[in-house]
């Protein structure tokens, strides 16, 4: 008997940064939700306000595991993905994102239904092609102290493509460049949510190198808009795609921005650049409008202002504000 369509979707990381708007974007679509996380970075905090909800469903799991559920889609998210995190315990950041991988087109073999796979920028490395294009292979250190992500993701991406040719699955892939917002976690070491914080704080804002390295920021709500339509798109759209803002800025001007944002009295303290750290990072979006019929439409200004008066609200609490004020000392010593 064939499987009842219940537009139950599954969402691996969801109690992350981008899975947990991604979340709440589903369920204002009518989904029903499974979401899945192991709390290594994700917090039930970020999906609070979903647990009451009658579409939402919150599983404690690690996707390294086989996962035995019946879902009509899936959105691979769970990794950690900033460098605080994923370096703490390298061995699990590699295997969370191959076996994860594998365990999720495994699932999705079985069920015949799509999977979307959260890849990064990071595929790319240290580019020496500007800005990056899908057909770019990238210049990644293997054996580097940010390999076990790179690496990690560059063969989850392999595996996404076996499966296809040799199975048939219904993947998607999407390679999502610097994405910010609120609720990215305040000591991850993502620069936006750092430098808000440490503006916030009046402290020294720490920019590595000498601050002339870029990237290109995207906010949340636009992220997960293109998510959302490449899971949508036909069989034949698999990517990968990359999805983000391909407005560049340097460290350097970015802190300045935040600095009169938030009227901070912050000094800019200079650090060393940390090893394999990209210089340029600028996605090419071309395919994504071409076979998406997307592109960000938050600008920089307004998407830092939403997200400083997130982190602003945060730091309105007392004990908020002593704990970050902690962390930023002890991370930044």
């Amino acid at each position: 008997m064939a499987r009842q369509f219940t537009n139950r979707v599954l969402v691996t990381g969801g109690c992350g940064f981008i899975g947990s708007h991604l979340c709440e974007r589903l369920i204002e679509r009518g989904a029903d939700v499974l979401c899945v996380d192991n709390f290594f970075t994700g917090s039930r905090a970020n999906v609070e306000e979903l647990l009451s909800h009658p579409r939402f469903e919150l599983l404690r799991h690690d996707v390294t595991m086989p996962l035995y559920v019946e879902v009509d889609k899936i959105f691979n998210l769970a990794c950690p993905a900033s460098p605080v995190h994923y370096q703490f315990d390298p061995v699990k950041t590699t295997r969370t994102s191959v076996q994860g991988a594998i365990n999720m087109l495994g699932l999705a073999k079985r069920l015949k239904i799509n999977v979307l796979q959260a890849s990064t920028s990071e595929v790319y490395g240290d580019p020496s092609v500007h800005p990056q294009t899908e057909d770019y292979w990238g210049n990644v250190n293997p054996i580097g102290p940010r390999s076990c992500y790179d690496e990690g993701k560059r063969c989850a991406e392999a595996l996404f493509f076996d499966y296809r040719r040799q199975h048939q699955t219904a993947i998607k892939v999407a390679r999502i460049f610097n994405t910010y917002g609120p609720r990215t976690h305040p000591s991850d070491g993502r620069v936006v949510s750092s430098f808000i914080v440490q503006a916030l704080l009046d402290a020294d804002i720490t920019v590595h190198g000498n601050g002339s390295q870029t990237r290109s920021f995207c906010y949340v709500d636009d992220t997960v808009a293109a998510l959302l339509r490449l899971m949508d798109s036909p069989f034949d759209v698999t990517g990968p795609i990359n999805i983000g803002n391909p407005n560049e800025i340097s460290m350097r001007e970015l802190a300045e921005l935040i600095i009169d944002l938030t009227g901070s009295r912050s000094r800019i303290v200079y650090r060393p650049l940390p090893q394999d750290d990209p210089c340029r990072r600028r996605p090419d979006i071309s395919r994504a409008k071409e076979q998406l019929e997307w592109a960000p439409k938050i600008g920089l200004k307004e998407g830092l202002l939403k997200t400083i008066n997130h982190f602003n609200e945060l730091l309105m609490r007392p004990s908020s504000r002593t704990d970050l004020g902690a962390l930023y000392e002890a991370h930044h010593a």
